[in-house]
């Protein structure tokens, strides 16, 4: 029986690097990630660095994800609109986003979600804190979390738009 162990960690969807850095830590000292759910990785003991892992959001998209499974990528499960992947190290680099755009595209699927949740919460908080709901102050303090959020994909956004116009 191949040895396990489930790990609950919260990453900020801003901080997918962060998360994806984590998860390749993870694989370098031997536990590749097998399942992911809300705060939870399930990972299995593995060869130390026998494995990329990868995460990109992305819409619900089968015909993507086999044409991650055609270059080799192994899909290991979606936790709502993002996608974990991992590849043998031994078939050489793995990189989901291949060029600048691609990675501005990323950046801006991101933000678009950030913007609608956070726009949403903020509406909602000042209707219901007019109202006098405690809950509406429970719905700014997200809204503004998330336009936090939004700030920090949109300034990573605008260095890779720097990167591309100082090479065109």
């Amino acid at each position: 029986m191949t040895e396990k162990r489930t790990i609950r960690k919260w990453f900020w969807v801003w901080d997918f690097e962060k998360e994806e850095r984590w998860l390749n830590e993870m694989a370098q000292s031997g536990w590749v990630l097998i399942a992911v759910g809300w705060c939870r990785y399930t990972f299995e003991k593995c060869e130390p660095g026998e494995y990329i892992v990868r995460l990109e959001m992305r819409g619900g998209d089968d015909s993507y994800i086999e044409f991650m499974k055609e270059t080799g990528a192994i899909y290991i499960g979606r936790m709502i609109q993002w996608l974990y992947f991992c590849k043998k190290a031994e078939d050489g680099a793995f990189d989901i986003f291949s060029d600048r755009e691609s990675k501005i595209s990323h950046l801006d699927r991101i933000g678009k979600m950030l913007e609608i949740i956070g726009a949403a919460n903020l509406l909602i908080g000042i209707v219901n804190a007019w109202n006098g709901s405690f809950i509406g102050t429970v719905n700014l303090l997200l809204g503004t979390l998330l336009m936090y959020g939004l700030g920090r994909i949109h300034g990573k956004k605008e260095e890779l738009e720097r990167d591309r116009q100082l090479y065109e």
